[in-house]
């Protein structure tokens, strides 16, 4: 048995099995908000971190009205902006009439 192991080599044709190029050399024209129309009724979950706190179940359960937790976030710190359980934007907190909003300040690039 032989320790020596060598990977194949490959050609700008490997990866297709008609030898016609990669899929990278296909062509492909401009993509448009109406390319995506099929996605816009799918539902997500949105969520607005302003910042979390760690401490025991009991000082939890001993909680009351009123109490203040302190947060691990400094004051006009940015806040995570989470869709499904995804952190892609980083924003502040707005006012807007008499409810609270989010404006995104950063979009956060996925790390595959």
């Amino acid at each position: 048995m032989s320790d020596d192991f060598s990977l194949p080599q490959l050609s700008e044709t490997d990866g297709t099995s008609d030898g016609l190029g990669s899929i990278r050399d296909a062509p492909t024209a401009p993509k448009s908000a109406s390319d995506l129309e099929q996605l816009f009724d799918v539902p997500v979950v949105v969520s607005a971190v302003l910042g979390s706190s760690r401490m025991p179940i009991g000082d939890l359960l001993r909680l009351a009205p009123g109490a203040v937790l302190e947060l691990d976030r400094k004051v006009g710190e940015a806040i995570d902006i989470f869709v499904n359980n995804r952190l892609v934007a980083r924003g502040e907190v707005v006012l807007v009439d008499d409810r609270l909003g989010v404006t995104m300040t950063e979009i956060v690039k996925g790390e595959h």
